[in-house]
């Protein structure tokens, strides 16, 4: 596969709705539990500082996507946040790392001085795997802070990442 990673277009929003409801149905990762339509998925990506796709040049498949925005605002707002989705059938194949690091670029670029991830679930080994060997570093633990799909809590470990 030759992936490039781009901004979004209005014409990926229906691929990229389907990876993030597949995250989302997974119930292990991210901490929405409502899928996104065509119209939520829309104002959801829009409202975002930046958003961009993992898109096999070839096929022009989308495969993973990422959204980067603000953690919070005013004093804070030099802080932002980002998550990331790839699809189950291409996991394995470095297209998150190819995200991250095109996020921390981007979020550089909008200014941001550091990227804060709040819920990294603990048992999201190849996720805290790759964030630690990109330089992020872990603040420490809170225990059972995310209610995983079948009602069990797990640990969550919150990173940064200066930039």
């Amino acid at each position: 596969m030759n992936i490039e990673i781009r901004a979004y277009k209005a014409a990926d929003v229906t691929s990229m709705i389907d990876v993030w409801n597949e995250v989302v149905e997974e119930g292990i990762a991210f901490p929405q539990e409502e899928f996104l339509t065509l119209e939520t998925g829309n104002a959801f990506f829009s409202l975002q500082t930046y958003c961009a796709v993992a898109e096999d040049r070839e096929s022009k498949k989308i495969y993973g996507l990422y959204i980067l925005h603000p953690n919070n605002e005013g004093r804070c707002g030099h802080i932002c946040n980002a998550s990331y989705a790839v699809s189950s059938e291409s996991r394995g194949l470095h297209i998150g790392e190819k995200l991250v690091t095109d996020c921390l670029i981007k979020a550089k670029q909008h200014e941001f001085r550091i990227m804060q991830f709040n819920a990294v679930v603990a048992t999201n080994t190849h996720a805290r795997h790759l964030y630690e060997r990109l330089g992020f570093k872990q603040l420490g633990t809170i225990p059972g802070g995310f209610r995983m799909k079948d009602g069990h809590y797990e640990d969550i470990c919150p990173y940064y990442h200066l930039l």
